[in-house]
C-alpha cells in the first residue's frame, strides 16, 4: 500500500494572495466612504459595483480559460437556479455592507465578519454533520457573549452584524455545493446583477441624481468598484486551492481587524461596553485560530508518522 501523499506547504505566492485578498477586503470601506463623500448613495454604489464587476469578472474567466464552463452552466437550469439564489444572498451582503460603511457602522460590520467563521462551524454541524470540539464550542460561546455585550452597547441587537454573517455564511454553503469554478460562478452572478445595475444607473442619470458621470474623478472612483470586488475574490480562489483551510481560517481575521481600525479612525463611537464586546469577540477568534493551527499540526504529525511506518 502506497504511503499517503503529504499536503504540500503553502507557497509564497499562495500566502501573498491570501494576505492580499484579506487586506483589500479590510480597506474596502475606504472606497465606499470616498464615494459617499462625492455624493454617491449606498444604492448607487451598489449599482456601480454590479455594473463594473461583470467586465472584470469576464476578464478573469477569459484569463483562466473557463469560458467553456460558463457556456455549459448557462445550459443547466438547476445550477443556474442555485447561482441565482447565491446572487440574491451576495447582493444582500454587498448592499448591507455598503450601507453600513457609508453610515458610520463599520465597527458593527466588522463584527459580522468576526463571527462569520464561528457561525460556519454551527452550519457545518447542522448541514454537513461536522464535529465541533470543545475549543470550537468555547470560541462560539465567547463570540455569543460578545454579541450580547454588543447588543447592550447599541441598545438593540446588532442586526447588521448578524445579517452580514448569515448572508455570507449561506452564500458560502451554496457555493460549496455547486460544482462550478469560482471565476465562472462569479461571472454568472455578476451577469444576474447586471440588469439591475444598468437600470438603476440609467434611472439616476435620467433624473439628474447620478454622480458617477459628473466628473472624471467621480467616474474613476465608480469604476474602481469592479476590480475592488473581483480582484480579492480571484486572489482568494487562488490561495484557497493551495493553502490548508486552517491557515486560511487564521488569516481571514485580518479583514475584520482592518475594518475595525477603519471604523475607529473615522471616528465611530467606541464606548467601554462596546470595547468589552470586542474583547470577547477577539478571544473567540483567537481560540478559533489557535485550535485550527493545533489541528493542522497534529494532522501533519499523524501523516508523517504513518508515512514512516509504511
Amino acid at each position: 500500500m502506497a504511503p499517503p501523499t503529504p499536503v504540500p506547504p503553502p507557497t509564497r505566492a499562495a500566502f501573498l494572495s491570501a494576505l492580499g485578498c484579506y487586506v483589500m477586503w479590510g480597506f474596502l470601506p475606504l472606497l465606499f466612504m470616498v464615494q459617499a463623500a462625492l455624493g454617491f448613495s449606498a444604492p448607487e454604489i451598489l449599482s456601480h459595483r454590479a455594473l463594473w464587476s461583470v467586465l472584470f469578472a469576464g476578464g478573469l474567466v477569459l484569463l483562466a480559460g473557463h469560458s467553456g464552463q460558463v457556456r455549459a452552466v448557462l445550459g443547466q437550469p438547476r445550477t443556474l437556479a442555485w447561482l441565482a439564489l447565491a446572487t440574491v444572498l451576495i447582493a444582500v451582503n454587498w448592499g448591507l455592507y455598503v450601507w453600513a460603511t457609508t453610515h458610520h457602522a463599520t465597527l458593527e460590520a466588522s463584527l459580522g465578519y468576526y463571527i462569520n467563521p464561528l457561525l460556519n462551524m454551527i452550519v457545518g454541524l447542522w448541514l454537513f454533520r461536522e464535529k465541533i470540539d470543545r475549543w470550537g464550542w468555547a470560541a462560539i460561546g465567547l463570540a455569543a457573549v460578545g454579541v450580547l455585550f454588543q447588543a447592550l452597547a447599541l441598545g438593540r441587537p446588532p442586526w447588521i452584524s448578524i445579517a452580514l454573517a448569515l448572508s455570507f455564511g449561506a452564500y458560502g454553503v451554496i457555493k460549496k455545493r455547486i460544482p462550478v469554478e469560482a471565476q465562472a460562478g462569479l461571472f454568472i452572478e455578476c451577469l444576474f446583477l447586471l440588469p439591475f445595475g444598468l437600470v438603476f444607473v440609467a434611472w439616476l442619470q435620467m433624473h439628474g441624481l447620478g454622480h458617477a458621470f459628473a466628473s472624471p474623478v467621480a467616474f474613476g472612483w465608480a469604476l474602481l468598484n469592479g476590480p475592488a470586488t473581483v480582484l480579492p475574490l480571484a486572489l482568494f480562489a487562488y490561495a484557497a486551492r493551495r493553502m490548508p483551510l486552517s491557515t486560511m481560517g487564521f488569516i481571514q481575521f485580518l479583514a475584520p481587524t482592518l475594518q475595525f481600525c477603519v471604523g475607529l479612525a473615522t471616528g465611530e463611537a467606541f464606548t467601554p461596553l462596546r470595547a468589552v464586546s470586542f474583547v470577547f469577540i477577539w478571544l473567540g477568534a483567537g481560540v478559533f485560530a489557535a485550535a485550527a493551527l493545533f489541528r493542522a499540526r497534529a494532522a501533519r504529525r499523524a501523516l508523517a508518522d504513518s508515512a514512516l511506518q509504511v
